[in-house]
């Protein structure tokens, strides 16, 4: 069944882009605005069913009392307060409720809440989308030690996609955070420019599933242990390019945005190997033959001609058999290593001009 999730983003929420003090760049803070800005225009356009963001809690109420990998929110609405601004979002409570059944039969155990609250790490990235609409906010443990895996994240997007499907809901899948930052320790100066570069590199590639590869050690590091949030978002997307790539970086924090504006997930693409087509069934028998069969391979040798009547094939195919002409075949769709093995063996066999 083809995917129902029709876009999404990953986006910073530093909080700096509302204290706004100093040391900040006006003008990239503006940048990063007007960027998440014009991605919630264009997914807006989509006309979604549904909006989910993936969060972190930044240890304010996942943290003494319980910290639960994966939180759905149920409620019927969430609000929050930062830096002077209120948060108000409605909460589509029975497809909370739904998802988390659902995710439950796939193996999945996520918490629920009805009474979390929402900080700027909701707050930022929803305000500068300009979405006012209903969200569901997933809340992902980033920072408490043990966290998930990045590969068990990517896992659980994948379940949150395959549910949103099965209920026929076109999705919009978000995720907040990142890249690289060290808030509250001493290296909160020197961000991994260079690493995080490399990893975007794979993202805009349509690499989404890259992800998985880094380990809490390597995530921790590089002060990206919030890219769990990315690598749920991920698995939910499937692998497709993105259509938007920005990467705005402080002196304290690098701001990458990343936007999927509708397109279809794992997208088709001609493989260098493909599946063996069932009108080259016949060409790739004959092919099959010379490279494995020597009295076939003899045949052949005396007479290409007589050696392909023996196949019911078009009379394209018969020309490309009778001259091994590989670029033709393969052309056609064949299996690139059936006639090159043929031909390995005819050219072997045949007298040196």
């Amino acid at each position: 069944m083809m995917s129902t999730v029709i876009g999404g983003a990953m986006l910073p929420h530093a909080p700096q882009f509302f204290t706004m003090p100093d040391t900040e760049d006006k003008a990239l803070v503006a940048k990063v605005r007007e960027v998440a800005a014009d991605v919630g225009e264009r997914l807006r356009a989509l006309n979604p069913d549904l909006w989910i963001i993936f969060s972190n809690d930044h240890a304010e109420q996942f943290f003494h009392t319980t910290a639960p990998p994966f939180t759905v929110h149920v409620g019927g609405e969430a609000t929050g307060e930062f830096a002077g601004r209120k948060f108000h979002w409605k909460i589509p409570s029975e497809i909370g409720f739904e998802l988390v059944r659902q995710l439950y039969r796939q193996n999945f155990d996520p918490a629920f809440t009805s009474t979390a609250k929402i900080d700027y790490a909701i707050g930022i990235p929803l305000t500068h989308l300009g979405h006012t609409g209903p969200v569901l906010p997933i809340y992902v443990n980033a920072y408490l030690p043990p966290q998930p895996t990045m590969e068990r994240c990517y896992q659980f997007g994948q379940a949150v996609a395959r549910t949103v499907t099965s209920l026929g809901l076109k999705t919009v899948i978000l995720s907040s955070g990142g890249m690289s930052h060290f808030p509250g320790t001493d290296r909160y100066s020197n961000p991994e420019l260079a690493w995080d570069q490399r990893v975007l590199q794979k993202l805009a590639a349509g690499n989404l599933k890259s992800l998985i590869g880094y380990d809490e050690a390597e995530l921790d590091d590089t002060g990206n242990i919030e890219l769990r949030c990315w690598a749920c978002a991920a698995g939910a997307l499937g692998e497709r390019k993105p259509d938007v790539v920005s990467m705005d970086p402080s002196w304290h924090h690098n701001y990458a945005s990343l936007a999927w504006i509708g397109g279809e997930a794992e997208q088709h693409r001609a493989a260098h190997y493909p599946s063996i087509k069932p009108e080259l069934v016949e060409l790739t028998s004959a092919l099959h033959g010379l490279a494995h069969d020597p009295d076939l391979r003899a045949q052949y040798i005396t007479d290409a001609g007589a050696f392909a009547d023996r196949f019911n094939l078009p009379a394209d195919q018969r020309e490309a058999l009778i001259n091994l002409d590989l670029p033709s075949m393969v052309k056609m769709g064949a299996h690139p290593l059936a006639p090159f093995l043929a031909n390995l063996q005819i050219q072997r066999l045949r007298p040196q001009r």
